[in-house]
């Protein structure tokens, strides 16, 4: 059940979203996601964890002046099952993982790049992703109105 998206940004905050087809297991190439029917609720997760990743990284190097050209993020989504699973007692039980590789293009010192990735861990979604949060969920007994029709 893997998938897979790679996000890329320029120092002008351009972005390139591309993504494997959730649809076919088997997929390994990555095309352009031009339209939200393109994605899986999994793979919505990863753009926002990559995107999110990659703007964080790109405003500390725009403020600090480091000459980062560029970023691309490469994550994953997959569920490792009870032969793999540190934590898992049942042969049915799994637990869920997120692989995200980072790669930066530019005139970089080692300690550079390693101050960029420890940034990269301060992404709000990482964070959420990391610690969890709690979802409230409530029954709303009437509609609200469309926003255009709210004055």
């Amino acid at each position: 059940m893997a998938e897979s998206v790679i996000v890329r940004q320029n120092r002008d905050y351009e972005l390139e979203v591309l993504a494997t087809d959730p649809h076919d297991p088997d997929s390994t190439e990555f095309v352009p996601v031009a339209s939200i029917y393109q994605t899986t609720p999994y793979t919505m997760l990863l753009m926002g964890l990559a995107s999110c990743t990659a703007i964080v990284v790109n405003t500390y190097a725009e403020y600090h002046h480091v000459a980062l050209d560029s970023i691309e993020l490469r994550a994953s989504y997959d569920r490792v099952f009870q032969e793999d699973c540190v934590h898992c007692e049942e042969v049915d039980q799994y637990e869920e993982v997120i692989d995200l590789q980072i790669s930066f293009t530019g005139d970089l010192s080692a300690a550079e790049r390693k101050k960029l990735l420890a940034i990269s861990r301060q992404c709000p979604i990482e964070k959420m992703l990391v610690h969890g949060i709690p979802v409230h969920t409530h029954l709303v007994e009437e509609a609200a109105a469309p926003a255009e029709e709210i004055a």
